[in-house]
């Protein structure tokens, strides 16, 4: 298999209620969430820079949308500092799981959230 640049390319984190779920992440990124429809999918797309060769992702309500604590974990870029992110998390009514925690000098910090449709996230900063 040839080497590639990153293992994640996209990633979709699925919602039951789509209004509540563009609101809760809209407010915990401080940023106003562009929504589409993708046939029959509803899409709202999480910051990302277009022009970056990064990943990217999407909250999306649909057939075979489920949302779960018990399924694969993405972790967002929640820019230098994860802090302001996840003091937003209980106030637009998710739930900070494991708070601001250190992986290495390296790598940085991460923290886990509960999102308002029960999906478990991770965030990670370098600070």
């Amino acid at each position: 298999m040839e080497k590639v640049q990153n293992a994640i390319v996209w990633a979709e984190i699925p919602v039951l209620n789509f209004d509540r779920a563009k609101a809760f992440y809209s407010k915990i990124f401080d940023y106003e969430m562009y929504e589409q429809m993708m046939g029959p999918l509803h899409m709202g797309f999480l910051p990302m820079d277009p022009d970056s060769r990064g990943a990217g992702a999407a909250i999306v309500q649909g057939q075979g949308y489920v949302p779960s604590s018990l399924g694969t974990k993405v972790y967002l870029n929640a820019g230098q500092d994860l802090t302001p992110v996840l003091d937003r998390i209980d106030p637009a009514g998710g739930k900070v799981i494991l708070t601001k925690t250190k992986i290495t000098d390296e790598i940085g910090y991460m923290a886990v959230f509960e999102d308002t449709e029960g999906n478990h996230v991770c965030l990670h900063s370098q600070k």
